[in-house]
């Protein structure tokens, strides 16, 4: 079964350079952190040390343009970044990029190289059709608090990623629950790649391309599909 994924014209409208591309991924083969995986997190550290060139990454002219998307709904981009823009502070940072599995380290490889807000989701975790709405502020959001589950709400207005059951990931894509998050043991998965003008589509294109490339390198026999921008 295809997903389905929908962004609300009020999002559309707060931000109408959003753009996004799906990697649907089956078959795949994942597990804890190796040598694989971990060499595309430095490659990717580097790439973006020379694209930065001395610059932070807040100074890049895309994660400047997701700051603004995060303050025109409500959010302070300071306290709590878009993903990029974090995964990029720690890849900067003395203690570098965490490892999470191999996965993982391959989407935050893309995320942090190209600077474009990456996530990723076990389709058999997702609840019916994704969608990219603004809050009402009664939508349930599974979180972890102290070692154990919770429910949290997003607040009025926030923009969040939902299915059915709830929202799975809140403010835009900076917090991801655990309810849908890739594990060791995912086998199909879709991997949601975002971007904001002056992002070309040719370049969202590119880095869902090298995404798929790095899945099929560790995950030889994956099928792997590639939705352009809708």
């Amino acid at each position: 079964m295809t997903l389905t994924l929908t962004v609300s014209e009020e999002v559309r409208t707060l931000a109408p350079g959003f753009s996004f591309l799906l990697v649907e991924a089956r078959g795949l083969v994942n597990g804890p952190s190796d040598e694989a995986s971990s060499a595309l997190l430095d490659e990717a550290a580097r790439r973006l040390a020379e694209r930065l060139d001395g610059r932070t990454p807040d100074q890049d002219p895309h994660i400047a343009a997701w700051r603004a998307a995060y303050t025109a709904f409500g959010a302070k981009p300071s306290r709590t970044r878009n993903s990029a823009e974090a995964l990029a502070r720690r890849a900067l940072a003395d203690g570098g990029l965490p490892r999470i599995n191999r996965l993982v380290d391959a989407y935050n490889a893309v995320s942090v190289a190209r600077l474009i807000p990456v996530g990723g989701e076990d389709l058999s975790r997702v609840q019916g059709a994704m969608s990219l709405v603004r809050a009402g502020g009664d939508e349930p959001f599974v979180t972890m608090a102290g070692g154990a589950e919770t429910v949290e709400h997003p607040e009025p207005g926030e923009i969040v990623w939902r299915d059915e059951e709830g929202v799975t990931c809140r403010r835009w894509n900076w917090r991801q629950g655990p309810r849908t998050r890739i594990d060791d043991d995912t086998t199909d998965a879709f991997f949601l790649l975002e971007s904001l003008a002056p992002m070309t589509g040719d370049e969202l294109r590119a880095a869902g391309a090298e995404l798929a490339r790095s899945l099929e390198k560790l995950s030889p026999g994956a099928r792997i599909t590639v939705r352009d921008p809708e």
